[in-house]
């Protein structure tokens, strides 16, 4: 069966960290791109940060840019999203997807631009408290 199963999520205060985990099950990632996303109550989903497999492109949000990292552990079935000096603006729920390489892109990360990727986990909450 085909998964993306995505953990880590919880609450923390300003300024505090979190590690969001995305672990796919039933296929390999090598040939795709895996993006995080996320949502916030009452808006649209919009791209974080995301990761070309094949040659380690990464493209993320202006306003997460020196404070989240996305990376893939040496096994390769699981891309994290390290997330540093988190902001009460940075709830939302976060979302692990894959897609073709393609689709990370610059115009994947800019807000407003709805994500149209095929496979999709199921979301983990990030709350930040001010």
């Amino acid at each position: 069966q085909l998964q993306l199963v995505e953990s880590g999520g919880g609450s923390v205060q300003s300024g505090g960290s979190l590690t969001l985990s995305c672990t796919a099950s039933g296929f390999t990632l090598d040939y795709y791109a895996i993006g995080w996303f996320r949502q916030a109550p009452g808006k649209e989903r919009e791209g974080v940060s995301c990761l070309v497999i094949s040659d380690g492109t990464t493209y993320s949000a202006a306003s997460v840019k020196g404070r989240f990292t996305i990376s893939r552990d040496s096994a390769g079935a699981t891309v994290y999203l390290q997330m540093r000096n988190l902001k009460p603006e940075d709830t939302a729920v976060y979302f692990c997807a894959v897609d073709n390489p393609f689709n990370c892109r610059p115009q994947t990360v800019v807000p407003g631009i709805p994500p149209e990727w095929d496979f999709w986990g199921q979301g983990t909450q990030v709350t930040v408290s001010s």
